[in-house]
């Protein structure tokens, strides 16, 4: 009895280390990395097409580790990644405060996105599934939602740095307390941190006939889930996905001014969204919990259809700048397609015995369309002169995505349910 007292609360010191491990390392590594590139090409002359290229190395680094991630936690355990996260991080901080060259940067985009990879996303969603049995939406929501609260401090403490008067190289002392703060949090998570509940023994899900909202279940190998024709239907929405949502979040706040909107409008209208992200993550791991992966897709999907298509209608007349205001909201509403809902997506659609495999080759979808969105949009914008055509072909396609989400939640529904009955078939003899 004590045991499971000691295991049950021991949970929520896991859940504290996880919100704080993403507090800090996308709040102050990755959330505002584009307050830094101004101050960066002006200090040391370099151009910013090629110091964009810094970001490219983080998300091809990111999608090349994840690729492997089921098998490096088998073999090495989820403490020991973290270690190497925070490790990669701090030197890639370390790297960026005493850059001198742009090889240099392009070397701390590659220990940036190796490290990220180890501490957020896909890491949290490996632990709480190991961790957490009950409401995982949820608890998965909490610890995302610290990435807004993180990414907002963090623009306070090192804006003033980064812009510090007389001094052109205040970046570089944002960067020094980004690697103290990064090892500080470090040491601590691993102090504290639990590799597997005490007296854990993986026994597997319980088999259950239908699946429990928020919970677990059996699932299928990662050799059988490859055969599915839904495994690759899901790969393209992923990917289309972070293609679509990031390469046009990347380029709204440049469209707004190039209508002539008032750029302090603009700042506000990024700070309203970064709040409004903070509830949506949590909310959609609520929803998920409450009502299924069908309301929450279907909501978020929806959201990222309208968000999309809106950019195009926004001009600096009120109407066109209330509808920013409405685009940042609906904005912040979809994002959680390419946070929350892989880990998700990864335990729903497949159980757990592929879970680690399945999540980490997601993410790394999901990266490389990030890697892609905002290039092919710019291009759009080099031949048209506008940015209109490219947001009104990504509206077209999250609402293909929309709809291909409802077949494969279909199939994945019935192909559980399928796995469910022959195992409860199997106990019973």
């Amino acid at each position: 009895m004590n045991n499971k007292r000691s295991t049950f609360d021991y949970k929520w010191i896991i859940v504290i280390l996880c919100f704080l491990m993403i507090f800090t390392c996308l709040g102050f590594c990755s959330s505002n990395k584009g307050l830094y590139v101004s101050a960066i090409t002006e200090a040391l002359g370099i151009k910013r097409s090629l110091y964009s290229i810094n970001d490219s190395c983080r998300y091809v680094a990111t999608a090349v580790v994840n690729l492997f991630f089921g098998t490096l936690v088998s073999r090495y355990g989820t403490k020991k990644l973290i270690a190497a996260g925070f490790l990669c991080l701090f030197l890639s901080s370390l790297t960026y405060s005493y850059a001198n060259n742009i090889f240099a940067f392009y070397v701390g985009g590659c220990l940036l996105g190796i490290g990220l990879s180890w501490t957020t996303t896909t890491m949290v969603g490996c632990v709480v599934n190991k961790w957490c049995k009950e409401n995982r939406g949820t608890i998965m929501g909490i610890i995302l939602a610290s990435n807004g609260i993180g990414g907002a401090l963090a623009a306070q403490i090192i804006s003033p740095l980064i812009y510090e008067e007389g001094n052109a190289f205040g970046y570089r002392n944002a960067y020094l307390l980004t690697t103290g703060l990064i090892a500080v949090v470090g040491v601590l998570i691993l102090i504290f941190f639990r590799e597997s509940p005490k007296g854990h023994v993986d026994e597997g899900p319980v088999v259950q006939k239908k699946k429990a909202r928020g919970t677990g279940w059996v699932g299928m190998e990662y050799n059988e889930a490859k055969k599915k024709p839904y495994f690759y239907a899901a790969a393209v929405c992923i990917f289309l996905t972070g293609m679509v949502l990031q390469g046009t979040s990347g380029i709204s706040a440049a469209h707004y001014k190039d209508v002539g909107v008032d750029t302090d409008y603009i700042a506000t209208v990024v700070s309203v969204s970064s709040l409004v992200l903070t509830v949506s993550k949590f909310m959609a791991g609520f929803l998920y919990d409450r009502f299924g992966l069908r309301v929450t897709v279907t909501i978020c999907a929806f959201a990222s259809v309208l968000e999309t298509a809106m950019i195009a209608f926004v001009s600096s007349s009120p109407t066109g700048m209330a509808l920013a205001m409405i685009r940042g909201i609906l904005g912040s509403i979809a994002l959680p397609l390419e946070t929350i809902m892989l880990p998700i997506y990864a335990s729903d659609f497949f159980g757990e015995k592929s879970y680690n495999k399945i999540l980490g080759l997601f993410v790394s979808i999901n990266t490389a369309g990030y890697a892609l969105g905002t290039p092919i949009v710019n291009v759009c914008f080099d031949i048209t002169g506008s940015y209109v055509p490219a947001v009104i072909a990504g509206s077209i396609l999250m609402a293909i995505v929309l709809i291909l989400l409802q077949f494969v939640i279909t199939a994945a529904n019935q192909q559980r349910r399928i796995i469910l009955e022959n195992e409860s078939s199997s106990a019973q003899k």
